[in-house]
Parts: structure tokens; C-alpha cells; sequence
């Protein structure tokens, strides 16, 4: 299990985890920004430059996860993890990551006035450099922003009036009694290439609907892996009435197959992509969430989707539009048509 710790700057997260390992019996205290150090240490300086925070380093979102999940394997209780992250879809792609190893997560947001929170961070002067010091006064207004996602999704615990110790208190009943838990749900991660089925409806305006997961950044279409011994067409209807609470009358027709070559972690396998036609404003309202799964969906135009999606899944919706509108299904390597 992990017990994240999250919060801006000065909401006293360092502190009150290294109370907390003392009252979580055989927890470890896993610092993720050592995992930022040391790819400071390895990272050329101009691919360093790219980034304002080692947090956008797609690298280290990875080995925050593979970290934890191999600390886990040698010691015997959960891992206190105290790190600030403002970014919803980083947090998707970290829990998601864990979830994916079948790690729990309970998540925690220390909370505190923003004007106690820049007092904090003012009387650390003596010991902070001006600019690590300026940094962290940005992140204050960015938590600030954050908020309203955050205390929807972590066990808020207010430090405004709490030393270190009485929020260590505060957070160790908290998880005794199984509170924090992120609902997130549990894929597992492939050990093979694998086949998975996407189903694109429309509205009656012919836009695209889009779903936004919890367990990984960007959105998505409705659909998920093709199980063991499942036609493609019968995972794919199966997923849209798992997702979106609707049942498609028959098979939707194929769209697009793509082939995603593997890339490290990845092991790649066929996309297929299916049409699962237009949908009546009723039907559309009629649509409903697991609240564990998806956070939201919306029906966007072409070129809305391109500022949504991932490049290869755009890829993807741009070439299965273009076979919709041929009426016949179009054949791709890696999001590029073949044999055309």
C-alpha cells in the first residue's frame, strides 16, 4: 500500500510523513524527488532546459512507479510518500501505473489557507535559495487552482492549526479506519502484445464522443482490450455498456485496424476501431459513468479532438473519419494507411 501525501508547498507534507512512518508499523518513508535528482544527475542539460519540473519528465512519472513497486518487494509495509502533484493527468498516469501493479493507494491532501501556506514558505528564507523560494510561492496559486479536483479526490486533513505529529495522528486514524482510498480502477498491465476494440458514436451534430479516464492521462474512445476467446465487435459493444450504460443493437461496423509497433514499456498489438453510429440527444442523455473508471465524456468535432487526444490515438480518429466517410475500413501500420 502507499499513503500519498499530497499538498502545496508549506502545507507541511515532509514533516508530518516522517511522523507517520512512526506510527504506520514497518512503513518506509520514498521520497519521489530523489527519483527528480538523480535524473538531473543522468539527463543531458539540454533535454533538462525543456522542462520547468522534473514532474513533466515523462521518465520520472514512470520511475516514481517502478520505484515504489520494487521498494515494495523489500520492505514490509506500506510506503509514506510525501509529493506535491497539481496535475490531474499526472496523477492519473501515476496511480493508473500503480493500480496497473495492483498497489493501493491512499490518497491525502494536507490543506491549509493560502495565506498560511506563503507564511510558511517565507519563514523557510533562512535556509531556501531565492528562486527555489520564488518556485515554490508559484506552486501556492497553481495548488490554489488544483484544489477543487484534489479534495474531490483525497481525504482532505486541514495542517492550518495541526503540528507535524497531530497530522501524522490525523492521517494514521484516517487510514486505520480505510479512509483515502483512490477509487481507481485496477488494469492490469499486458505482458504481450494485445488486441483491444475502440467504438466511436456520434451525435445527431456528427462529433465524436470522447471519454476521460481515470487511470491514464489523455482521452479516450469507449472501448478496452479484446478478452480471451471475444470477437473484437462483441468487446467493443461489451465496453460501451460497461463505460457509458449503453447497449449497442448489433455488432458496430470496422472502421480501421492498426497495428502499434511495441515500444518499451509498451508491447503494442492491433487497434481496431468501430462505428458505433449516431445517438439521439435522449440516448446521449441517457449516457452514464462508472465514477471508479471515467471521469467524463463530451462530444467534440474533429478538431477538437485533436487537442484531446494522445498524437497516436488522433492519428487514429483521423483515419477511421476518413474510412467512415469512403464506407469502407482502411488498414494501418503505426497510424499510417498501408496498401492505399
Amino acid at each position: 500500500m502507499i499513503v500519498w501525501l499530497n499538498g502545496a508547498f508549506g502545507a507541511g507534507k515532509t514533516t508530518a510523513a516522517r511522523e507517520l512512518v512512526q506510527l504506520l508499523p514497518d512503513s518506509t518513508l520514498f521520497d519521489p524527488a530523489l527519483v527528480g535528482a538523480a535524473l538531473h544527475g543522468m539527463l543531458p542539460k539540454e533535454r533538462l532546459a525543456q522542462v520547468e519540473d522534473f514532474q513533466d519528465l515523462p521518465a520520472w512519472r514512470r520511475l516514481v512507479v517502478d520505484t515504489a513497486a520494487a521498494l515494495l518487494c523489500e520492505v514490509p509495509g506500506p510506503l509514506v510518500v510525501p509529493m506535491t502533484l497539481l496535475r490531474q493527468d499526472y496523477r492519473d498516469e501515476i496511480f493508473g501505473g500503480l493500480a496497473a501493479r495492483r498497489i493501493p493507494v491512499r490518497h491525502f491532501v494536507l490543506d491549509a489557507d493560502e495565506t498560511i501556506l506563503r507564511a510558511r514558505i517565507a519563514r523557510g528564507a533562512a535556509t531556501d535559495a531565492e528562486d527555489t523560494r520564488a518556485w515554490r510561492l508559484r506552486h501556492v496559486t497553481a495548488y490554489t487552482a488544483a484544489r477543487r479536483w484534489l479534495t474531490a479526490d483525497a481525504r482532505t486533513v486541514d495542517t492550518a492549526a495541526l503540528t507535524p505529529r497531530e497530522t501524522a495522528e490525523a492521517v494514521a486514524r484516517a487510514v486505520r479506519a480505510g479512509a483515502g482510498a483512490c477509487a481507481i480502477v485496477q488494469t492490469p498491465e499486458p505482458s504481450g502484445e494485445t488486441v483491444a476494440a475502440g467504438v466511436l458514436l456520434f451525435d445527431e451534430e456528427d462529433r465524436v464522443l470522447l471519454v476521460d479516464p481515470t487511470y491514464k492521462p489523455g482521452w479516450e474512445f469507449p472501448g478496452g482490450v479484446v478478452e480471451r476467446g471475444e470477437a473484437p465487435a462483441r468487446a467493443g459493444m461489451r465496453e460501451v455498456a460497461e463505460e457509458l450504460g449503453l447497449r449497442l443493437a448489433e455488432p458496430p461496423r470496422l472502421l480501421v485496424v492498426d497495428w502499434e509497433p511495441p515500444e518499451p514499456p509498451g508491447f503494442g498489438g492491433l487497434r481496431l476501431l468501430f462505428d458505433g453510429g449516431r445517438l439521439t440527444k435522449e440516448a446521449a442523455r441517457g449516457l452514464l459513468l462508472p465514477g471508479a473508471e471515467l471521469r467524463g465524456w463530451r462530444f467534440v468535432t474533429e478538431t477538437e479532438a485533436a487537442h484531446l487526444l494522445p498524437p497516436v490515438r488522433r492519428e487514429r480518429l483521423r483515419w477511421a473519419l476518413r474510412a467512415r466517410e469512403r464506407g469502407r475500413p482502411l488498414n494501418l501500420e503505426a497510424g499510417v494507411p498501408v496498401g492505399e
